[in-house]
């Protein structure tokens, strides 16, 4: 279908639309023409995407130039990337020939995801199959294979530096749509590496698809999307908790569950820093930056501070911030603090000031680069001191630092942790939207859609629910009053402990998981009733009797955890095994 709003052509991919999709499109292209940002809802089922896809695509071949408009569409998971993906691919496919040959979009993901080094892929976790890559592609590395073949590189790597060298990046890859699956199979083909080519590529493909985090996390953010130009149309797209990821992204946690194990593991790390720096000899300050946890403008563009520019002085403050951590977490209370709070006491009690605890994550990251150090994934503990420390020295405000002593579940065993937690939403998402020019953040769920403004500190030229079209049979509501044993069941606040209401709700999901196929959503009204719930059903054993008909899956409080579930919860859907996934539906 091809369509007109206003002086923009619009090709669609179905023969029909629905009208809340057109209204959509009509919004969205007045705040593409405003060059701001905007707030749409628009309920699940309707095809948001596509509405999404068809118009921004639409209208940067409406308006080619020397820098045309670039989508950046992020997305919570790889299986909701890939999906958009394909509806970009089917869109493409109405565009003219002649326009289409212009076009390329692409995914991007971790090299977990895309590598094809059978040899890095063996690796267990993320962290490990990024050390294992560096193991083989960094410079000093391919320096020594140079000179002695015997050291081990990765081939698909020198395949596409080879191709990268001797012609023009912009070229490797040939217009169209290429999801992780087409970049893994391109890369075999052409013996390259498909992580680094879609590196590369991002910069001149005129749609990029990839995580949230790759625009909202500073450590990922400086690194991926630091040469996207002003040009760009951002997309949220399931941004109902965009301010949840915010939060998590400049979060963090220390745990304190280290005595010998992990207290020798620090000290041999600290020595393995030491025995490589009298190897090497003194650092200069120059020391290349690779990322920082904090924001680009929060940065302070200054020297490093002399008491840490030699790697001896700087092993030796980390050392004592270290032996400070670890006597702030021996408490058998909890205690909370804010930033300057703690940063005067570290200063008092560990002789560390807040300019030398600002640069930590850079002098470590200049110090492991020098030393030529791979083996990144062995320096997690370093890395996540150096982390909060240079969180801790640089912000003064949307922070709190929480000791808790034991996990409230176990009070008994003492488990002590400490938590950097960001409280401000709007910290992590501020340098995208003073950077680029529209910021689209969409869901089917933005309610009340009022209060996302001030939870990220924004102004939008355009905040629009829209209603599904009822044309269609879409929606079977049902009712239910009582229970097969003609008690009542309602969720008001004084019967929904009843242990009547609970074992009839149990009963009505035994007969629904039972009888319904493939997939069901269980909402409950809260995080602890949803807990109180799922113990009690526990133990009367309807759990285990719905696990017999279809798998369980919860949502958590943690983001990671939550998206991993909803993925899990439709493979089983999409396999056939089937599964419930029990949920929270919040009310403001």
């Amino acid at each position: 279908m091809k369509f007109q709003i206003e002086d923009v052509t619009v090709y669609f991919p179905y023969e029909h639309i629905y009208p809340e999709q057109y209204e959509y499109m009509v919004e969205l292209k007045r705040a593409m023409d405003a060059r701001g940002h905007c707030l749409l809802e628009m309920p699940t089922g309707t095809g948001k995407t596509v509405a999404l896809l068809s118009l921004i695509t639409s209208y940067s071949l409406s308006r080619p130039g020397d820098r045309p408009l670039k989508l950046l569409y992020c997305t919570r998971t790889v299986h909701e990337m890939e999906k958009t993906l394909a509806e970009l691919r089917l869109l493409l496919s109405h565009v003219p020939p002649d326009l289409r040959r212009s076009l390329l979009a692409l995914g991007l993901s971790s090299r977990k995801n895309l590598c094809s080094n059978p040899t890095v892929l063996s690796a267990a976790s993320r962290d490990s199959v990024d050390s294992a890559c560096r193991r083989l592609t960094a410079s000093w590395v391919r320096a020594a294979a140079a000179e002695d073949p015997a050291v081990p590189t990765c081939s698909f790597f020198e395949g596409f530096d080879r191709a990268a060298s001797s012609s023009n990046a912009s070229v490797l890859l040939p217009p169209g749509v290429y999801t992780l699956q087409d970049l893994r199979a391109f890369g075999r083909d052409k013996g390259w590496c498909p992580y680094f080519l879609a590196r590369q590529t991002i910069r001149y493909a005129n749609i990029v698809v990839y995580s949230y985090q790759y625009l909202l996390d500073p450590k990922v953010a400086s690194i991926i999307s630091k040469e996207m130009q002003r040009e760009c149309v951002v997309v949220f797209d399931e941004a109902h908790n965009i301010d949840n990821v915010c939060i998590e992204a400049l979060s963090l946690n220390l745990v304190g569950r280290f005595k010998a194990t992990d207290a020798t593991r620090l000290r041999t790390e600290y020595n393995r820093l030491v025995e490589g720096l009298a190897q090497r000899g003194s650092l200069p300050i120059t020391d290349a930056w690779l990322a920082n946890p904090a924001l680009p403008d929060d940065i302070l563009k200054e020297a490093v501070p002399g008491n840490i520019r030699r790697a001896e002085h700087f092993l030796s403050v980390l050392r004592r911030l270290v032996q400070y951590l670890k006597g702030r977490l021996q408490t058998e209370n909890v205690e909370t603090e804010g930033p300057v709070a703690f940063v005067a006491s570290v200063n008092s009690q560990a002789g560390i000031d807040q300019k030398m605890l600002r640069f930590c994550y850079d002098r470590l990251h200049s110090l492991m680069l020098t030393l030529e150090i791979t083996d990144t994934d062995e320096f997690l503990h370093i890395q996540t001191i150096c982390d909060f420390a240079t969180l801790i020295g640089t912000y003064t405000r949307g922070f709190s630092i929480i000791i808790e002593p034991f996990d409230e579940r176990m009070p008994h065993i003492p488990d002590p942790v400490l938590q950097l937690s960001c409280h401000d939403a709007s910290l992590a998402i501020k340098p995208v939207f003073e950077r680029f020019q529209s910021v689209v953040i969409t869901s089917g769920t933005l309610s009340p859609i009022d209060l996302y403004p001030r939870l990220l500190n924004f102004n939008p030229v355009i905040s629009r629910s829209f209603t599904m079209s009822l044309t269609r049979d879409c929606i079977c509501p049902m009712v239910l009053t009582r229970g097969s044993d003609q008690l009542p069941v309602s969720t008001k606040f004084d019967m929904r402990s009843d242990p009547g209401v609970v074992r009839n709700y149990g009963r009505l999901l035994l007969e629904m998981v039972a009888a319904v196929p493939d997939g069901i959503v269980c909402f409950f009204v809260s995080y602890s009733y949803m807990d109180g719930i799922v113990n009690s059903w526990n133990e009367m054993g309807i759990l285990q009797d719905v696990m017999q008909h279809k798998l369980v899956f919860i949502e958590t409080q943690d983001v990671v955890e939550t998206t991993l579930a909803l993925d899990n919860y439709r493979r089983a859907c999409d396999c056939g095994r089937g599964a419930v996934f029990f949920s929270v539906a919040r009310y403001f």
